[in-house]
């Protein structure tokens, strides 16, 4: 079954898209914790991410430390947090959340809200650091 990941990667739904390859795409978190907050994404359709072979889940990584990287000069933060929760969406992905303290990092917290356009520039402004 598709999930809304694969929904993304297809494009029958749309994202804030912040950066993508062959194998792997980052959108924001349309319910982020954090203004930033990008999810990482295999393009192969894999529910757990230690079920992904060695090569994806490494690719996976390095992807998401270039997106963490560009967040980082893009967001202003102390660090950009990680976290692999794996039970919202059956597709692996990785979270990565600008955060000034650990509690930012705290999946329970009110989620935050933005305009489409808050979203879009968002995005383009991490992607303007690739």
């Amino acid at each position: 079954m598709a999930t809304v990941f694969s929904k993304i990667i297809s494009g029958e739904i749309p994202c804030y898209k912040v950066a993508e390859t062959n194998d792997y795409l980052a959108f924001l978190d349309v319910r982020p914790l954090a203004a930033g907050h990008t999810l990482v994404i295999p393009k192969q359709e894999t529910d757990y991410i230690f079920d992904l072979d060695n090569e994806a889940f490494a690719g996976l990584h390095l992807f998401s430390k270039l997106v963490a990287d560009a967040l980082k000069k893009t967001i202003a933060c102390k660090r950009i947090g990680v976290a692999v929760i794996g039970l919202e969406v059956p597709h692996a992905h990785i979270h990565l959340v600008p955060m000034n303290e650990i509690g930012d990092l705290n999946f329970e917290k009110q989620r935050l809200s933005f305009t489409d356009t808050e979203y879009k520039e968002i995005a383009e402004r991490i992607r303007q650091q690739f």
